[in-house]
């Protein structure tokens, strides 16, 4: 009898680490497809309404008017997240919804109506980063979430990187509406992928941060903090001011590089801004996984600080070389800041909040405050190069990211302790 028990014991455990290794290999390949899904046009956007005569000031408007309505949201799609266990039917309406918004575009380039599909894009966006990072946590828990979650992004970066090179190379033989439709291809196959994740793999409460503790959802309300709490924790209003700063220089960069080459001559439409895509994503691959590594074996602090030392060179760079070789160091750069902030980020906020039953509305509330920096970064970069001209644009956005390093190293024996959990939860892991 014992020896049956210990065999059904082996067996269940054996599933369970079977539904674990399925249920990753499905979050890479959601990872994956849902890059070209979650952004639907992106960075194509710039290029594909100034070539319809719009200007640089108007189309930075739209961007940030999507940028506003994501960061919204964030909040609440994070709160939704954390109650809801139907984390994989978020991803498949919200990617729905996504591909939706963007064919909007190619049905009418009108003001009202750019601006609605990027509204949409955004608020669907909202929902998508929350959903998939709490369906991580509560599939590998917290001592795996660091790993995984640089694996994800890798994957995230590689399907990128990938879409922008299939979408610079259709939009250059089949003309600029061909990147819409590879957009929805990819949607369906992160539908497919998200899909394919055994729903029992995942567990709800270790999603919210609640990971071993014993009640009942609707019992949570003394033990899971609310948003209030999060306003009380340092660390976390510390990361999320130097992350708005850095967005604020960072969010119009891209768009702005492409319409700046482009507008001079410089560069074929499609071609060059997939590159510039194709060029970012690529480092990021390799930062990510880079930053995966430092981070369990030197904590958060000094991943997150050379990620914000990137943009100040990167906006002296795209200032002073406004050319088409121009892209590779430009975009190396921004590979290295995003690539590494894509890991420390979620990874930080997971073990910041770890215990609250409220880790996906810290997420959603660093990506508010964060938002709004990246959704008023077109309008000010759009008509700051539209009056002063691109090479100032790109000095004054470049700038911004000085008040995030002046933060986090004046705050750094404050945030060196709360920034060691990535090599804490490697330790706790091994």
């Amino acid at each position: 009898m014992a020896t049956s028990a210990m065999s059904a014991t082996r067996d269940s455990a054996g599933a369970r680490s079977s539904e674990t290794r399925r249920a990753t290999r499905s979050l890479q390949a959601l990872n994956f497809f849902m890059a070209d899904m979650q952004a639907g046009i992106g960075p194509f956007l710039g290029v594909f309404l100034q070539q319809r005569g719009w200007t640089s000031g108007p189309i930075g408007t739209v961007m940030t008017a999507g940028g506003v309505a994501g960061m919204v949201m964030t909040v609440p799609a994070g709160a939704f997240i954390d109650h809801t266990q139907r984390k994989r039917w978020v991803v498949v309406v919200t990617g729905i919804c996504t591909v939706l918004a963007s064919f909007l575009i190619l049905w009418s380039q009108s003001g009202i109506v750019v601006t609605v599909s990027q509204v949409a894009t955004a608020i669907a966006g909202a929902a998508i980063g929350p959903a998939v990072t709490g369906m991580t946590l509560g599939i590998v828990r917290q001592k795996g979430f660091n790993a995984q979650n640089g694996r994800n992004q890798a994957w995230n970066h590689a399907g990128n990187m990938i879409g922008a090179g299939l979408s610079g190379y259709l939009g250059w033989k089949f003309g600029m509406p061909a990147i819409f439709f590879l957009a929805a291809a990819f949607g369906v196959l992160a539908i497919i992928s998200v899909l394919s994740i055994p729903e029992k793999a995942i567990d709800h409460r270790a999603a919210r941060g609640l990971e071993g503790q014993q009640g009942d959802d609707e019992q949570d309300a003394g033990q899971a903090e609310g948003f209030k709490a999060l306003l009380r924790n340092k660390p976390m209003l510390i990361l999320a001011a130097a992350l708005a700063c850095f967005h604020l220089g960072n969010g119009a960069m891209l768009p702005l590089y492409g319409l700046a080459v482009v507008g001079a001559g410089k560069g074929n439409a499609a071609l060059f801004t997939a590159t510039t895509v194709v060029v970012a994503q690529a480092v990021m691959i390799v930062t990510s996984l880079i930053a995966m590594k430092v981070a369990a074996g030197r904590g958060y602090w000094l991943v997150l600080l050379i990620s914000f030392a990137a943009l100040p060179l990167r906006g002296f760079l795209a200032g002073t070389f406004i050319e088409h070789w121009g892209v590779w160091p430009v975009q190396a750069l921004d590979g290295i800041g995003a690539g590494l902030q894509s890991v420390a980020v979620p990874g930080l906020v997971a073990c910041l909040l770890n215990g609250t039953g409220r880790v996906n509305v810290g997420q959603g509330a660093v990506m508010t405050v964060q938002g709004l920096g990246a959704s008023l970064s077109p309008a000010i970069g759009g008509w700051l190069a539209q009056v002063l001209g691109y090479h100032v644009a790109f000095y004054v956005l470049g700038s911004f990211a000085l008040a995030s390093l002046a933060l986090w190293i004046g705050f750094a024996g404050t945030l060196r302790p709360a920034c060691a959990g990535g090599a804490d939860n490697e330790k706790a892991g091994a």
